[in-house]
């Protein structure tokens, strides 16, 4: 029963999980989208709301991106460059410091909703449910950060790698490859498999529409009233 369950999880569950991902995401956008949107309450407590949401999303962004080129990224990629260990220890450190800075501003967002009634008032269970699972989620990640000391030549990573290959290459036995890791960081794989499956039924979707295309816009040509010389204004 428990080699089925582990094959389960970590071999069955990502595509289960992606799937609901990608096609609930789909389905919310074509049917429901007034609901795509991030639940703002910005007009109360906005000083712990400033601090806290961009505490968090930095280190979210960092953790994101970080987690999505260290396990994607194939080991021969950047073995002339750094080492399975060496790049373990930047792994540690680097998320570490941002795990660090997330957890401080999703602790002070999730309190700013348990504890103001006003707030509480207008946030659905889903919200506190999902903010509650991303902290879960953010004391893992750091706990797997002594876990990780004990082993510093980077073996554990690489399996850990592996595996996530395996699953986005659709390759066979993905599971095999973690049956040896250890449970804390099983724990934090499937929980973070257990985000993208709640994904779609969250506030969460208003990722998809995140104004990035702002950051690169191109100068806007401006004329000033009463003077025909040409300004152009910055970002």
């Amino acid at each position: 029963m428990r080699a089925y369950i582990h094959e389960f999880v970590f071999g069955i569950y990502p595509y289960i999980c992606a799937t609901v991902f990608l096609v609930g995401s789909l389905v919310r956008f074509d049917r429901e989208q007034y609901t795509w949107r991030s639940g703002s309450s910005q007009l109360l407590r906005k000083r712990q709301l400033r601090w806290g949401s961009n505490l968090f999303h930095v280190g979210i962004l960092f953790l994101f991106f970080g987690h999505t080129v260290g396990m994607l990224t194939p080991h021969w990629a950047y073995a002339w460059l750094i080492s399975s260990g060496g790049k373990q220890i930047m792994a540690m450190v680097s998320g570490g410091i941002a795990g660090l800075l997330c957890f401080v501003g999703l602790s002070m967002l999730l309190h700013r909703r348990l504890v103001d009634p006003r707030i509480r008032v207008t946030s659905s269970n889903m919200d506190i449910a999902i903010l509650g699972i991303l902290w879960v989620q953010l004391t893992l990640g750091l706990v797997t950060i002594p876990f990780s000391s004990q082993h510093l030549d980077g073996s554990t990573m690489v399996l850990l790698a592996e595996w996530a290959q395996h699953i986005v290459t659709l390759r066979p036995d993905a599971a095999d490859l973690v049956v040896g890791v250890p449970w804390i960081f099983k724990l934090h794989m499937a929980l973070g498999m257990t985000i993208f499956l709640l994904f779609p039924f969250s506030r969460l979707v208003h990722i998809w529409s995140a104004p990035i295309g702002y950051i690169f816009r191109p100068y806007q040509v401006v004329r000033a009233r009463g003077n025909a010389r040409m300004y152009r204004a910055g970002h």
